[in-house]
Formats: C-alpha cells, sequence, structure tokens
C-alpha cells in the first residue's frame, strides 16, 4: 500500500509518529508544494494521501486523476479544501485528527504585539546596523481589542486581552448580550461599530458563504487610522485587494497576517513589500505539540481504515 503526505514543509512528519506501525505500507513524505501534473505524479498509484489542514485543496478534478486512492486523512476535524461530496460519491474515506487551540491564540498575540512594538522594523535595523530606536511603541493597557468571533479560540485571545488591561469588545453573526459578557467582552451592536471601536482588531471566525468577505472596503474605512488588523483565521474573511488599499493609503496603521488566498504566498505579491504587514507563513498550528497529534492520529486512522473500522470520519 502507498501512502503519500503532502506538504510536509520542515520534513518533520515522519518523524512525529511510528508509521511502522502501518506494517508493509510505503510511506512517502514531499516536502515542496505541489500543484497540476506534478501533484498529481507524485500521488500517483497511492491508496492513502496525508494532508495539512487546507495546503493542497483535494478536489473533484483531482479525484477523478486518482482511481486507486481509498482514504484522505485530513490534520484537524474541518478541512474546507476537500471536497468531500466528491470522496463521498467515489468511496473514498475521508478522516481528521484532534488539534489544539492554544497555538492559533498564542500566534495571534505574537502579531499583535509585533506589530504595536514595530518589532519588524526594529530587529530588521538591529542585525543591519540601522539606527538605535525609530519607532514609538502603541500601549496595549487601556486600548480597546475588538475580536470577531468570540469561539473557542476568540475567547481565549479575549482573555489575553484583559490581562493586557484592554477592553474587549465583541462581535459575531449570531453573538447575543450573554455570552459575550461569558467571554468577558462587550457586545458590539454590529461589525462596523467594533471596526470604528478598535485600537486592535482580530478575527476568529470559520469562512462560509455568510463570512466571505465580512470585511472590505466599508469596515476597513471604518477603521481608525491608528488602528491595526489582525487575521490568523481564513484568508477569506478579508477582500485583499480592500486592505491593500487600505494599507497603500494609510487608512490603518497595519496589518498582521498568517492566512492568504494563496499559498504559498507568490514572492512578488505586494503583501510581501509593504512595510505596514507583518505576516507568517500559515503557522498558526504548526507547534510540536500539534504536529505530534496530527501525524500520530493520522497513523491511527490508516491503521484503523486498513483494519476495517475507520475512526474520526468526515464523510
Amino acid at each position: 500500500m502507498r501512502c503519500v503526505i503532502l506538504d510536509d514543509y520542515q520534513q518533520v512528519a515522519t518523524s512525529y509518529a511510528d508509521w511502522s506501525l502501518l506494517d508493509g505500507a510505503e510511506v512517502t513524505s514531499v516536502s515542496e508544494h505541489l500543484e497540476g501534473e506534478t501533484l498529481v505524479d507524485a500521488l500517483a498509484g497511492a491508496a492513502v494521501v496525508i494532508v495539512m489542514r487546507e495546503r493542497t485543496p483535494v478536489t473533484s478534478a483531482l479525484l477523478d486523476r486518482l482511481p486507486e486512492l481509498r482514504l484522505v486523512v485530513t490534520s484537524g476535524m474541518r478541512n474546507a479544501a476537500i471536497d468531500l461530496d466528491a470522496c463521498r460519491e467515489r468511496g473514498i474515506a475521508v478522516c481528521g485528527t484532534t488539534s489544539r487551540s492554544t497555538p492559533p491564540v498564542e500566534l495571534t498575540w505574537a502579531l499583535v504585539l509585533g506589530l504595536v512594538r514595530h518589532l519588524g522594523a526594529e530587529s530588521t535595523a538591529f542585525r543591519e546596523g540601522g539606527p538605535w530606536q525609530s519607532t514609538v511603541g502603541v500601549d496595549l493597557a487601556g486600548a480597546t481589542l475588538g475580536v470577531v468571533g468570540l469561539g473557542k479560540i476568540g475567547r481565549r485571545v479575549a482573555d489575553i486581552g484583559r490581562a493586557f488591561g484592554m477592553e474587549v469588545l465583541g462581535w459575531s453573526p449570531h453573538l447575543t448580550d450573554e455570552r459575550a459578557a461569558e467571554a468577558g467582552a462587550r457586545r458590539a451592536g454590529s461589525l462596523a461599530e467594533l471596526m470604528a471601536a478598535a485600537d486592535v482588531v482580530t478575527l476568529h471566525l470559520v469562512l462560509s458563504d455568510s463570512t466571505r468577505g465580512l470585511v472590505g472596503a466599508p469596515e476597513l474605512a471604518a477603521m481608525r487610522p491608528s488602528a491595526y488588523l489582525v487575521n490568523t483565521s481564513r484568508a477569506g474573511l478579508v477582500d485583499t485587494d480592500a486592505l491593500l488599499d487600505a494599507l497603500r493609503a494609510g487608512r490603518i496603521a497595519g496589518a498582521g497576517l498568517d492566512v492568504f488566498d494563496e499559498e504559498p504566498l507568490p514572492t512578488d505579491h505586494p503583501l510581501r513589500s509593504l512595510p505596514q504587514v507583518l505576516a507568517t507563513p500559515h503557522l498558526g498550528y504548526v507547534t510540536a505539540a500539534n504536529y505530534r497529534t496530527y501525524f500520530a492520529e493520522a497513523v491511527e486512522d490508516v491503521a484503523a481504515w486498513l483494519a476495517g473500522t475507520p475512526t474520526r470520519l468526515l464523510t
């Protein structure tokens, strides 16, 4: 049986789990991101493919080229890049793994702190012999944190904001005053109200038809020129062209980003060169503890499927 692990960027998948438990399986790890014919070639003859959440789309067109594929395992229990209906129609099982919610919370705050204290510019100047202190940081204590989406991750982000002495505003389409209060936040009456009042806006919503493009030109225009936007959730929540316009025009102070419409982001993309952008290459869930969970449970998923008792099914 051939098993292919895709998008193993750090080349660590085989070290975070014991793949020898899949007795007789040929396990191949691919470290570069593949598309088109190179992806089809890499998966030729594979019965099992292991994907990291939303790095490589598993589409109906791709599945048509992989007649021997019988099992897809994804990190996490939700992956919008997998066509579950197409898998179901072809009798391909799709299984997930559990994950910890703390890593994206921590990265969110790494980006917030990096933005307000200008760590990118100051660190670069330090390494390159530039000016010794060239920026003035922004205080978080007494500032307002706007959390769009007070779910499992958003609530923990709000907790840390309060620990910094920030007032927390929350908003989501179905948020009530009671649930906002339980998260230690005050419910904003509208997204526009939150955007206008917050010094830092951070997004923590699931991407859906109703939330795609939620933050567009009108919402960005509502923000103050001194405010920052942070997105470690889903790129599709934000209209990228509108964000680029707002940054270039100085209508917001900066953006902290970990998710992008296209990944890996092209080297000539304007987000890579704007000085107001502090960005990371989709590292939200990339931690040792999460990788141990992802890959160990991926092995479990394959073993259970081979035994005829698939676990953590998404289809």
